[in-house]
């Protein structure tokens, strides 16, 4: 426990702070790829359609998962303080029990930080995938 209690936040920052670093990376990947794209050398829109949407699903997934890491680490920290507080005998001030309560919360809040620009970010990607399959169907009519 003193190991899980000492290491907890390093673990689920460390895993979204990652996360964020994917989510960043391939949007800025994808953005720059679709800024430059060549819509004259495809010949099937499938075949656009690959190339326009390689790498979303990486923001897809952080933004659909870092609720969840971080979400893990509040119940784990809510389960630290609850386990704390059962091996003190004496009585537990209100203010240590909202104080280790609030510090688990922490996790939930850096979880949203990072799942929400990764769905912005997907749906600025698909709305520019979007567009530019219409501008090859209308190239190609």
């Amino acid at each position: 426990m003193d190991f899980l209690r000492a290491s907890l936040d390093y673990l689920v920052f460390g895993v979204l702070g990652f996360m964020s670093l994917l989510m960043v990376a391939f949007a800025i990947e994808r953005w720059l790829y679709l800024r430059r794209v060549d819509l004259a050398r495809f010949s099937h829109p499938d075949e656009l359609y690959v190339a326009l949407t390689r790498h979303t699903t990486v923001l897809y997934t952080v933004g659909a998962n870092a609720p969840y890491v971080g979400l893990l680490g509040t119940v784990i920290g809510i389960l630290i303080t609850f386990y704390d507080l059962s091996r003190t005998p004496e009585t537990i001030a209100p203010g240590a029990i909202m104080l280790g309560l609030a510090l688990a919360l922490k996790a939930t809040a850096a979880g949203l930080a990072v799942a929400i620009p990764a769905i912005v970010l997907h749906n600025a990607i698909g709305r520019r995938v979007e567009e530019l399959t219409a501008q090859w169907r209308q190239q190609h009519s």
